[in-house]
């Protein structure tokens, strides 16, 4: 045992413990998630992140075209989320658009959280169940935040895992929700995924599939785009007043529905601006978008009224009509990742949940 500036080690302990890791898996993770508050844990990391607590740097980007000719790619996503979390780690997330060929989910992954201290990997994660209950909780958040006074119905377009997560949490935490109109353009994904959800629909919910994007878009109160498109589809003029847009997949709208919304929101700005290949880091690089602080001296430059923090402080006070279209642009943050994974850790470790692994 030796003391260092007051504080106590007991090395043989720490070097123990040096010696494994936690390893847990998507069962593992599924059955920590589920009692889990989804939404106040994300509203606590974008005020986290709102207040200068948090640390997130540029991801890093890996593309490449595999020996099927298909474009795949990597990102890596460190992050560090102060305050009750107080935890540092990464994401590694791979993806391949045409996995739905082979009967695989288009993204896999894995989250490591680091030993806040010594720094060394002291959980290794399956990624994907956290990536989707994430990114379906900043929508949620975004439609109760932002909605209409009434709101009524939700699209969710792309049936995917993203958007089953959508769906599904939708379902459980949009208040007074009536309808629920799913659209893809794999008929068998929108029927797979309507069978699955429709033993879970509690509160006299119809579920609805839409023949085309334009009726979902059209006759929802709140739309959500969980797709893996690259060009825009979704005109403004198909948007109803008083809608609101989650634009998870980012390049389901078309530019001008960014330059006519009476507000947009993104989750960060300066990753939204860094990245080239996305719709709005686009517009950026044309000089057609400007950030919310940054200066405009033209008055055809459309300025992003503000990030999602913003809101949860309420330094902006959203929506100010029920007739206001809204549109979020949500580019997903490790910092979201890296606080999940952490609550996930804490439960396991209280609990006995997982494998120790010799590193």
């Amino acid at each position: 045992m030796t003391t260092l500036s007051d504080k106590t080690v007991d090395f043989d302990a720490e070097l123990a413990s040096a010696r494994e890791f936690l390893y847990l898996n998507g069962l593992d993770i599924q059955r920590i998630l589920n009692e889990i508050d989804p939404l106040a844990l994300i509203k606590e990391v974008f005020r986290l992140h709102a207040t200068g607590k948090t640390i997130l740097p540029e991801e890093a980007y890996l593309g490449w075209k595999n020996t099927n000719d298909e474009a795949v790619r990597s990102l890596n996503m460190p992050a560090y989320v102060g305050g009750e979390f107080h935890a540092s780690g990464t994401k590694i997330i791979n993806s391949n658009p045409a996995n739905g060929l082979r009967g695989l989910p288009r993204a896999s992954g894995l989250t490591l959280l680091f030993d806040p201290e010594t720094t060394r990997v002291r959980c290794l994660m399956e990624g994907a169940r956290i990536s989707a209950l994430r990114t379906a909780a900043v929508s949620v958040m975004c439609i109760q935040e932002l909605k209409k006074r009434t709101l009524r119905s939700v699209a969710v377009i792309g049936s995917g895992v993203i958007g089953e997560a959508h769906a599904t949490l939708a379902m459980k935490r949009v208040s007074g929700l009536e309808r629920l109109l799913l659209f893809d353009t794999n008929a068998t994904a929108v029927r797979a995924l309507a069978t699955k959800l429709t033993a879970s629909i509690d509160g006299g919910i119809v579920l609805e599939s839409t023949e085309s994007a334009r009726d979902a878009v059209r006759n929802s109160d709140a739309i959500i785009t969980a797709t893996n498109v690259t060009e825009g589809y979704i005109p403004y003029d198909w948007l109803v007043p008083g809608t609101v847009v989650i634009n998870v997949s980012l390049d389901d709208l078309r530019p001008d529905v960014m330059m006519k919304a009476d507000l947009l929101f993104v989750d960060d700005w300066p990753l939204v601006r860094s990245d080239s290949r996305r719709l709005l880091g686009r517009m950026w690089r044309e000089g057609a978008i400007a950030g919310p602080r940054e200066a405009v001296a033209d008055s055809r430059v459309r300025r992003v009224d503000g990030e999602i923090g913003d809101i949860v402080l309420g330094v902006h006070p959203g929506r100010s009509t029920e007739e206001e279209i809204v549109v979020v642009n949500p580019f997903g943050l490790a910092i979201e990742d890296v606080a999940f994974a952490a609550k996930v850790y804490a439960i396991a470790k209280e609990r006995g949940i997982g494998l120790q692994l010799p590193v």
